[in-house]
């Protein structure tokens, strides 16, 4: 196979392999024994042999048969184990690499044809490795055992079926280039129609509220219609081959009865040896069917590994250092050195293999700050000024185009990646939650040991089958508690029939927008980080509650780091420091009072609040 990460999966699991391989050579010798039974018997009956050895005779076909059927179970099993145990490893090596691929990665790649890729292609590399390896070797030694006994019983006939079968070979050639060109279409269809329904579904609010179900419907249904072509020309192809094999066998047969039959009348060979000659031939009917199908399913199976490979084979931009500093815990000073930064342009307009192309437009332009640990410093700006590209940095989601970023006092790319997260609690513009308990999404960044995998009260996945819980625990639950009291979610969840227990839906669909900004900068602050990032984290919480939040949040806020980015001027007015970005630059510093006394971007903008704030009050 040309898939050398493939070809470290099957070597891993080379001894089932060869297990199967071995007891599969058992298997066939079997077979070929039951032709001579039939041979002896044919040739007696000729002769006038008695019951009692014919009976015997057949006593023995059966006892082989059924001799037979037993290995086959275990040559099949032994295979299909390994393959099994290869979709495993593969799939989880998959996801792993997923989640190792940097933030930009899946900004240009389809989430739907990420799935696709999961699901219908891991299946297919699963068919290759069990069922495709299984009647692959089988068949081919098959062939060659069955071949030389017809060799042996008349090379004549033999040679006949050997100038009729190479038929097959040029079927093979003409068919299956084709297969495996139009079953790479084909799953790039149906990674396109996933990634539309994906979208679709979770957009289904905007979907409706816009009124747009007829079009995407239509065009949902074009995307189907298109996908059922690619299948049907797929099989056109594919479906040629069994008949195609049929063909030529039918062809090879009825030449080796002809040519057979003239022999036997001649005297040359008996009855019996005829007999035996079509049963060696009838033993390759299913192997050169099945060399059509399995051929097919390689085809199928190494498009699916080429599909695969390409995910794999992308290199995580952002990944651990070789040389990590020797560090355990943060106290949370920041420090930026000069940065600017550019995202990549899509690996459409030219990637270099790390999941992005190259630098774009500069977002960050030459910025330098320094945080001091404990210190609470606001960034606000106009929209598209890089505040969120900024705190991103930090635990880099993004690396800068140039410059550093450090805390305490080392460059984050020295830094190993779970020491550094695991010391920062960020609360993103866009609130996510998972399809779980409100418990289990509070807890979600704590460190709680080893996944419960089932047992007694253990989660399901919705299917009955026991789902990883993370459990919190006293320590940890108390932490949920007092953080959900911070965030002023708690309130709320006293009046939630099943409190902490409730199941938030999928994006957390159950909750309005406040109390799911409110869930997630709960689950922050739970983490107690060493740098508490809030990216406009109270924009959809009213001012009541946002006053509540930050009054509660100023005690949290005071033994750690805190960035501080939002819209309101009531959010970062009690900030030690207050930084203004514009295009990319820091145009303004200071605090609340000194910027106002400035009269420059960040006085406009505090007064256009106040002025809109005035219409709202009077409307």
């Amino acid at each position: 196979m040309r898939h050398r990460r493939l070809r470290a999966y099957l070597l891993r699991h080379r001894r089932a392999y060869l297990r199967g391989f071995a007891l599969s050579v058992v298997s066939i010798a079997l077979a070929t024994a039951n032709p001579w039974v039939l041979r002896y018997a044919v040739d007696g009956i000729r002769q006038g042999i008695g019951a009692g050895p014919l009976a015997a005779l057949a006593g023995l076909y059966v006892l082989v048969a059924a001799a037979r059927g037993v290995i086959a179970y275990f040559w099949r099993s032994s295979i299909i184990g390994a393959s099994r145990q290869i979709e495993y490893e593969l799939r989880n090596d998959y996801f792993r690499h997923l989640q190792r691929l940097h933030l930009g990665y899946f900004q240009h790649t389809r989430i739907g044809d990420l799935m696709a890729r999961a699901v219908n292609d891991l299946n297919a590399v699963h068919r290759m490795t069990g069922i495709g390896v299984m009647h692959g070797f089988n068949t081919v030694t098959h062939f060659l055992v069955a071949g030389a006994m017809m060799v042996l019983l008349d090379w004549r006939l033999a040679l006949l079926v050997g100038l009729i079968l190479p038929l097959v070979t040029v079927t093979f050639i003409a068919l299956g280039r084709q297969i495996h060109q139009r079953f790479e279409q084909v799953q790039q269809q149906f990674g396109t129609i996933s990634a539309r329904a994906q979208e679709n579904f979770s957009g289904v609010r905007v979907v409706r509220a816009f009124a747009q179900e007829p079009f995407e419907i239509a065009a949902f249904a074009e995307l189907n219609r298109a996908f059922v072509r690619h299948n049907v020309r797929l099989a056109r192809v594919s479906g040629a081959l069994w008949p195609a094999m049929t063909l030529i066998l039918g062809i090879a047969t009825v030449g080796v009865v002809w040519q057979g039959g003239l022999a036997v009348i001649a005297g040359r060979i008996t009855l019996g040896t005829l007999v035996q000659f079509l049963a060696y031939l009838g033993q390759l009917s299913w192997p050169m069917i099945a060399l059509g199908w399995v051929i097919n399913i390689v085809q199928q199976g190494s498009a699916s590994m080429g599909r695969l490979d390409e995910v794999l084979g992308v290199r995580p931009a952002i990944a651990d250092p070789p040389d990590p500093a020797p560090v355990r815990t943060l106290r949370g000073e920041v420090e930026f050195r000069g940065v600017s930064f550019a995202y990549p342009v899509p690996p459409e307009a030219g990637t270099d293999g790390d999941g992005g192309g190259g630098a774009g437009r500069l977002v960050l332009r030459d910025i330098t700050l320094h945080i001091p640990a404990g210190r609470t410093v606001a960034i606000v700006g106009p929209t598209g000024s890089g505040k969120s590209t900024l705190v991103n940095l930090i635990p880099r989601l993004f690396d800068p185009t140039a410059g550093e970023v450090r805390v305490d006092g080392i460059d984050v790319r020295r830094l190993p990646l779970a020491v550094l997260r695991r010391h920062i609690g960020m609360v993103p513009q866009e609130p996510f939650l998972f399809s779980d308990t409100l418990e289990e999404n509070l807890a979600f960044g704590l460190d709680v040991g080893a996944p419960d995998r089932g047992g007694d009260g253990a989660a399901t996945d919705g299917t009955g089958t026991a789902a990883p819980a993370r459990p919190a625990g006293a320590a940890n639950g108390q932490r949920v508690l007092r953080a959900a009291e911070v965030a002023q979610l708690a309130k709320d969840v006293r009046d939630f029939p099943q409190g902490y227990a409730t199941m938030v839906g999928e994006r957390g669909v159950t909750l309005s927008g406040g109390q799911k900004q409110r869930a997630t900068l709960a689950r922050a602050i739970a983490r107690d980080p060493a740098i508490l990032i809030l990216d406009d984290a109270l924009s959809s919480v009213d001012t009541q509650t946002e006053e509540e939040i930050l009054r509660e949040l100023r005690g949290v806020m005071a033994s750690r780091t805190c960035l501080i980015i939002s819209h309101r001027v009531s959010t970062v007015r009690h900030a030690d420091e207050i930084v203004v970005l514009d295009e990319g630059r820091i145009v303004e510093r200071g605090t609340h009072e000194a910027l106002l006394a400035q009269g420059g971007v960040y006085a406009d903008l505090y007064r256009r609040q106040l002025l809109s704030e005035a219409l709202e009050a009077e409307g």
